[in-house]
């Protein structure tokens, strides 16, 4: 693990379509494991973790979909709105194509969040993430 590091930044700004999240949770999978040990390459200085939840801060005026206060959860692929996989709408694979959400504040397309319905989440407690879309394998 000596390839990660703790850094400081200043809070982004959501640009064009943008939402900007404050992490209350993220999770560490394989994938993960994987950049962190270097045995899947990636630029360095990656931010790394590929899943995220939190709350929206504030959101850029062409976003009408989501307001601050909003709980939301990431998705494994950002591009990947609807129809069957392809290589073009399964880039940007966060935390290993573009940074994830090992961070405070984290930046990100509107249509990458999904609203999580707000309920009582206690520290430390463990909840099921599914690990691909609905309805696939």
């Amino acid at each position: 693990m000596k390839n990660l590091k703790l850094v400081e930044e200043d809070c982004p700004e959501p640009g064009p379509g943008e939402l900007l999240v404050r992490i209350r949770a993220c999770s560490l999978n394989f994938h993960d494991s994987m950049v962190a040990l270097g045995k899947k390459p990636c630029a360095d200085g990656r931010i790394p973790l590929s899943d995220g939840a939190g709350e929206v801060v504030a959101v850029s005026d062409d976003v009408q979909e989501f307001k601050a206060g909003d709980a939301v959860v990431s998705t494994y692929w950002p591009r990947w709105l609807a129809g069957e996989p392809t290589p073009a709408n399964k880039s940007g694979e966060l935390g290993d194509d573009v940074d994830g959400y090992a961070r405070e504040y984290v930046c990100m397309p509107w249509h990458s969040q999904g609203h999580r319905q707000t309920s009582r989440i206690w520290r430390r407690q463990r909840l099921p993430v599914p690990a691909s879309p609905p309805g696939k394998p």
